[in-house]
C-alpha cells in the first residue's frame, strides 16, 4: 500500500516552467519577474527582449519553455496565453574568500535563485459570460 496519488497543482488551462540555479540574487531576479506578471506572452517576450538587465535572457528562456510546455504537453492555444505567475525563490549561496589588507579576509557571497513561470490560457471574449444590463436592476441599486 502506497501513498495516494497527489492532486495536480495546476489547472487544466495552465502550464509551468521551472528554472533552477539562476546565477543572480532573488532580489534582482524579482525586478525582472515583476515586469512581466500579468502580461500576455507576446508582450512579456517583447519586454524581456528589450530589457537592459542581464538576467532577462534567462527569464525569456523560461517564458518560452512555459509556452512550449503549454503547446506540446497541454495543447493550449499559444495566442491566448498570459503570464499568470512569475515567482522567485532563494536557493544556495556560494561562500568565497577574498584576501584583504594586513592578512585579513573578506567574505564574498554568490547567491543563486529559482524561477517558476506559470502561463494560463485566457478564454475568448466570445466565450465569456457577460450579464445583460438591466435598467430595472440599475434602478434598484440606486
Amino acid at each position: 500500500m502506497g501513498k495516494p496519488k497527489a492532486e495536480p497543482r495546476l489547472a487544466e488551462n495552465e502550464a509551468l516552467a521551472y528554472v533552477k540555479y539562476i546565477r543572480t540574487s532573488p532580489r534582482k531576479l524579482n525586478l525582472v519577474a515583476q515586469s512581466i506578471r500579468g502580461l500576455s506572452v507576446e508582450a512579456a517576450l517583447d519586454t524581456l527582449a528589450f530589457s537592459k538587465k542581464r538576467v532577462s535572457e534567462d527569464v525569456r528562456k523560461a517564458v518560452q519553455s512555459a509556452v512550449a510546455n503549454a503547446e506540446n504537453n497541454h495543447e493550449l492555444d499559444i495566442d491566448r496565453l498570459v503570464v499568470a505567475e512569475a515567482t522567485v525563490g532563494k536557493t544556495i549561496v556560494m561562500k568565497r574568500m577574498r584576501p584583504r589588507a594586513r592578512g585579513r579576509v573578506g567574505r564574498l557571497e554568490k547567491p543563486f535563485s529559482n524561477l517558476r513561470v506559470v502561463v494560463r490560457e485566457m478564454p475568448d471574449e466570445d466565450d465569456l459570460f457577460l450579464p445583460e444590463d438591466d435598467d430595472d436592476a440599475v434602478e434598484e441599486r440606486v
